[in-house]
């Protein structure tokens, strides 16, 4: 398996851990509700979205029978997906305390976080095509 499949399979059980701590934290601690964006940004995509990831760079290679079109791709991915989440939630944590920060912090992450997500629409879309012939080549 390769070890960004590992990292985003990690980060993914990871948000899902630090979601599910907040969300009792909001339960147990009724005041806290305030922070429930950032509850449900760790859970949909922290914990959703990273498996997703993950698993679909393990699998849509062996089902397309074609290689990841960039390994890359997927290394820049994993840790612009990551720190804009990161980013995100504290954004959506200072937001509530009228922080002037948490705007910009909150939409940088967001902008990282969906060049994340192109990053992979492009790669996986580019490995479900495979291999571009070369001009001429005979088809198999």
């Amino acid at each position: 398996m390769e070890w960004f499949v590992k990292a985003f399979l990690k980060a993914s059980i990871t948000w899902l851990a630090l979601g599910v701590t907040l969300g009792v934290a909001m339960a147990v601690h009724p005041q806290l509700i305030i922070y429930r964006p950032a509850h449900v940004h760790m859970n949909l995509l922290g914990f959703v979205t990273m498996m997703i990831y993950g698993v679909a760079y393990h699998v849509i290679p062996r089902f397309t029978g074609h290689p990841l079109h960039n390994r890359s791709v997927a290394a820049v991915q994993w840790w612009l997906a990551n720190a804009g989440l990161a980013l995100m939630v504290i954004g959506f944590c200072l937001a509530p305390n009228a922080v002037p920060a948490a705007p910009f912090v909150l939409g940088t992450g967001g902008v990282l976080a969906a060049v994340a997500a192109y990053c992979f629409v492009y790669n996986i879309w580019r490995t479900i095509d495979g291999a571009r012939r070369r001009p001429g080549a005979t088809p198999v």
